[in-house]
């Protein structure tokens, strides 16, 4: 018995390894020959992003709380281990039942086809890549079970090939050597073509180089000079002037566009009384407006991250729907990411004077592609969800009452002003200081009202008001530091900012999900 109960566990683990062997081998094929097509077209992007598309708010926003900027690493991770229990199972169940294990590859090839041709901007011949990679990990499987069925450990082989199993093999040692030579070959191949198809791919897209080659035009408009004392002069507290390299991303491409700005076209079109298309070397041509401007995310906790101040240089979208011609009665702008992704901005902020602009440069340089190369949106005072459209193309004039945004049809509000907001940087939390005189300092925001005061708070002590630094504009956030003379033991420092219409920040915890987080900010310290 023991015997038997090895000699069947042993075969259905080199099952297990055949199935993830063969699911390597579809998405290495698939990387492979969507080289030649659109990036969308691969496997991992189009189960990605179908992932992302029908994964529910809560489950989002515990991804972003908990990882931060590293959300799709953490879904790459998630989505790698699904697939590789998936294939497992195939594996298992293509050794004992071949003909089911085959519906269940083909199965899985409708998916990863359908998936791909869910996704924006992709048409029918993008769906080769991921059949002629279904195709051949099921060839590869097949191969892998020969050698398998040959050990004689499960009785149910292909009637098909059952009579020649015996004599492809030579026994049950070289069975097995079979098996690991051939599946050990198989996984080397599959790295390759999956390396290969990446550097292909990279190459024939090319666009950092065309990035790095593009020279911005001098600003019709430059930005305001920034005051000398706008950086909080306490160390530790986040540079005032975000570096693009550390500036958050958040958002749903899991794959990033990329776009060449020879082809890049942005349609103004809907209750329009004349559509308009725009051209890269439109934006380059014409008036661009150079500000500098704070964005937010909805999803930032409060005391989080996911904030930055940049200066960007770009096309007033005002200037745009001027031409455009706005019909009486719209009141929205569906605006559209070439991955699909859309945001619903109310119009009256696109026609105000608060710079909102498509934008082409990001702290005197061209966009970088994370961040929306070519063209990207950037509207001052309301949450990214509904108005930071990276990789725009597409400007839809319309009503909220006709259209819905990619949030807002997940259970997110229409319209996301931007909630005034405090944060305290210096100390840390969990942090140990000396008794004595303590550096606090912080930054705080409400974008197109601006910061008019922060207060802090020890423990449950009074609140005293903080010293202000510099203010460069109402559409960028504010520092602020307090001198604390602080005593031995645990304490909490809290912080609140009132704005420019005398609206104090609200002690009210809300989470981020459907307007955005409030509640003050609290900090533990340890005073030794």
């Amino acid at each position: 018995m023991t015997n038997l109960g090895t000699r069947a566990k042993g075969p259905t683990i080199m099952a297990a390894l055949a199935g993830v062997v063969s699911a390597a081998v579809v998405l290495a094929v698939a990387e492979l020959i969507g080289a030649f097509f659109t990036a969308r077209a691969t496997p991992v992007f189009a189960l990605g992003s179908t992932f992302i598309d029908f994964t529910p708010s809560w489950m989002k926003d515990f991804a972003i709380a908990t990882f931060g900027t590293n959300d799709k690493a953490a879904l790459f991770v998630g989505m790698g281990l699904t697939i590789a229990v998936l294939a497992c199972v195939l594996g298992i169940v293509a050794y004992r039942k071949w003909a089911l294990g085959v519906l269940g590859v083909l199965f899985m090839g409708v998916v990863i086809v359908a998936s791909v041709l869910t996704r924006a901007g992709v048409g029918p011949a993008d769906a080769i890549p991921s059949v002629v990679g279904t195709i051949a990990g099921l060839i590869v499987l097949r191969g892998l079970m020969v050698p398998l069925w040959g050990l004689k450990a499960w009785p149910e082989a292909p009637a098909d090939i059952a009579a020649d199993v015996e004599d492809q093999v030579g026994g049950i040692g070289t069975s097995r050597r079979r098996f690991f030579a051939a599946a050990g070959i198989t996984a080397v191949a599959a790295g390759i073509a999956a390396t290969g198809g990446r550097l292909l791919g990279a190459a024939r897209n090319n666009i950092a180089q065309a990035r790095d080659a593009l020279r911005l035009p001098a600003p019709a408009k430059a930005a305001a000079t920034v005051p000398a004392g706008v950086q909080s002069p306490v160390p530790g507290v986040t540079s005032w002037l975000t570096p693009n390299s550390e500036f958050y991303r958040i958002d749903t491409a899991l794959s990033v566009p990329e776009i060449n700005i020879d082809d890049w076209e942005l349609r103004v079109h809907g209750m329009v009384e004349q559509e308009v298309t725009l051209t890269f070397q439109d934006l380059l041509d014409a008036d661009l407006i150079e500000s500098h401007v704070t964005l937010t995310c909805v999803s930032n906790p409060v005391s989080g991250k996911l904030v930055g101040n940049a200066k960007w240089l770009g096309l007033p979208i005002r200037d745009v729907l001027a031409r455009a011609k706005p019909k009486e009665g719209a009141d929205m702008v569906l605006s559209r990411s070439i991955d699909g992704f859309s945001a619903s901005t109310p119009l009256e902020v696109l026609q105000d004077d608060r710079d909102a602009m498509l934008a082409i440069g990001m702290n005197d340089e061209p966009l970088p592609v994370e961040h929306g190369f070519p063209v990207r949106m950037v509207v001052p005072g309301l949450y990214g969800f509904v108005s930071a459209t990276k990789w725009v193309v597409d400007l839809e004039v319309t009503r909220f009452a006709d259209s819905k945004a990619y949030w807002t049809e997940r259970g997110w509000s229409e319209r996301g002003p931007i909630k005034t907001m405090a944060r305290v940087d210096v100390p840390a939390s969990f942090a140990k200081v000396p008794a004595g005189k303590v550096a606090v300092g912080g930054t705080a925001w409400a974008q197109t009202r601006g910061i008019t005061k922060v207060e802090v708070q020890i423990d449950d002590g009074d609140w005293v008001e903080a010293t202000l630094s510099d203010e460069a504009s109402v559409i960028t956030w504010r520092q602020w530091s307090y001198e604390w003379d602080a005593t031995p033991g645990i304490h909490y420092v809290k912080a609140r900012a009132t704005d420019g219409t005398g609206e104090t920040q609200t002690d009210k915890r809300a989470d981020p999900v459907p307007d955005g987080a409030s509640g003050w900010p609290s900090v533990m310290v340890t005073v030794e």
